[in-house]
């Protein structure tokens, strides 16, 4: 029954059996073992546990978040509001690894310096499972920063405090002074300078859990669920209420009505879903900068919650950056996904035509995705998004037995070998699937597999399993030089 239902937390998604034949293979071949668990650990995990760093402007969010990854990433610039592409960052400290949601990059005068803390605040916790809240100890708390508690206190979510900007013991002191907020100890740190950073990370895993709380309905039969997510005014929520038959969220002409999340629940198909819409910001025109911020920090924020991203299109439209932003996030969260080509009942044949190329040359790196064009006004085409759904879900849930795997993986191997490099072939050995939710491989090689032939096996593996509608992680190993032999 091992390989039925395997000891997730042990080796991946390798039942007992698989696991002691698998390692068996990999000390034949001269692996290290140890760096062979540690591999399938990583990429056996879960969906990982979310950290939303959240404060007020100017208190050095990003350079903390810079530490926190470990490299420099998020946009750090002494004026508020530096927009920028990614908000959800990838991080380890002492062997645990977490996801970090910055909500650094914003617009302070979109609704008034208050409302707007509030709001990027708000999305950010939602998504997380443990928040660092940022004070600049320096200056003390704020008014600002009491709504931020009060918001915090609201969701309920395990805080910890972090006291930034203090470079010396005299700092110390003012941090002391952010008792007084009742979020518990105030952990003093520099984000410049790393001063404290370690300790306050340990507060950080202890607050975190060992995996996310939303386990994604699956182990409780609840229902599962999928982000509406798209460019403001790309016809979100008609699509909502099309799907609901009935008016449940705002349309609007105005760009961006919808603000608060809303998750519906809505059957179709027989079968009961659970929608978190993330139609648009409300925004002015003259806020346009800040607003595609908050849009891409409440579309983070839905897709964190989701199993399926169902992705927005105007297809009257070119296909914007913005839409390839979206798409890249999708991805890069590991969700399964399905592209649908809204307002398909107003295109002409050259639009089609032309639309056909950019979906090519715009989205190849998604060509595995299902697509349905469909009219959220007129509802055409409705019956085909449940199926698509469903077939990027079960992508998204496959598994490929090792020892098959292994199998194509030689045949595929004796087939194409990797290109000669430096005098020496490097090799894939052998492989397995570690974790599903997206399908996460892990293959260990004789030397450097370069890009090139990685997205091959990619492209080969789609075309021998399916994995249609989902990303597909795959770590590569190379086997360490051994010394004398032992």
């Amino acid at each position: 029954m091992n390989d039925q239902f395997p000891s997730e937390h042990e080796h991946g998604e390798l039942g007992d059996a698989e696991y002691a034949e698998f390692m068996e293979l990999a000390a034949e071949e001269g692996f290290d073992l140890e760096d062979v668990e540690g591999a399938i650990d990583e990429a056996g995990h879960g969906p990982l546990p979310v950290l939303a760093v959240v404060g007020r402007p100017n208190v050095g969010k990003s350079t903390l978040v810079n530490r926190i990854i470990g490299r420099r990433e998020a946009v750090v610039e002494d004026k508020p509001g530096v927009t920028r592409d990614r908000v959800t960052y990838e991080a380890e400290w002492a062997g645990r690894r977490f996801k970090v949601v910055d909500t650094g990059g914003w617009e302070q005068d979109v609704l008034g310096i208050d409302a707007s803390v509030a709001a990027q605040a708000e999305y950010a916790i939602e998504a997380a499972d443990a928040v660092v809240f940022v004070v600049d100890a320096k200056v003390g708390a704020t008014d600002t920063d009491e709504a931020v508690v009060r918001l915090l206190r609201k969701a309920g979510k395990p805080v910890v405090l972090c006291a930034n900007k203090v470079d010396g013991p005299s700092g110390e002191a003012d941090a002391a002074y952010l008792w007084s907020l009742g979020l518990g100890e105030p952990h003093p740190v520099s984000a410049l300078h790393g001063r404290g950073t370690g300790d306050m990370l340990d507060a950080v895993l202890q607050a975190l859990p060992e995996a996310p709380e939303q386990r994604f309905g699956t182990a409780v039969g609840g229902p599962r669920r999928i982000a509406l997510i798209g460019r403001p005014n790309v016809g979100k929520s008609s699509l909502l209420n099309k799907v609901a038959n009935e008016e449940r969220v705002v349309v609007n002409e105005l760009a961006g009505t919808t603000r608060d999340p809303v998750d519906e629940l809505i059957e179709l198909g027989g079968v009961t879903w659970k929608f978190v819409d993330t139609a648009g910001i409300r925004k002015r025109v003259h806020l346009q900068q800040g607003a595609d911020y908050y849009a891409s920090l409440r579309t983070a924020a839905a897709v964190e919650k989701a199993e399926v991203a169902v992705i927005l299109i105007d297809a009257s439209e070119s296909i914007s950056v913005q839409d390839q932003r979206i798409v890249t996030m999708a991805v890069e969260a590991g969700r399964a996904i399905v592209i649908a080509y809204n307002k398909w009942d107003t295109l002409d044949e050259e639009r089609r035509y032309y639309l056909e190329r950019e979906i090519e040359t715009e989205f190849g790196q998604v060509a595995w995705a299902p697509r349905v064009n469909v009219s959220a006004r007129t509802g055409r085409h409705m019956e085909k998004l449940v199926p698509a759904i469903e077939t990027a879900l079960a992508g998204w849930e496959t598994r490929v037995p090792t020892g098959r795997l292994n199998a194509f993986l030689g045949e595929l191997v004796s087939a194409h070998p990797h290109p000669i490099r430096g005098g020496k072939q490097p090799r894939i050995l052998f492989g397995t699937q570690a974790g599903t939710k997206p399908p996460r491989f892990v293959l260990f090689a004789s030397g450097f597999i370069e890009a090139g032939y990685r997205r091959f096996v990619e492209r080969r593996l789609r075309e021998e399993f399916g994995f249609e509608g989902t990303p597909i992680h795959i770590s590569v190993r190379v086997r360490e030089k051994r010394g004398k032999k032992k």
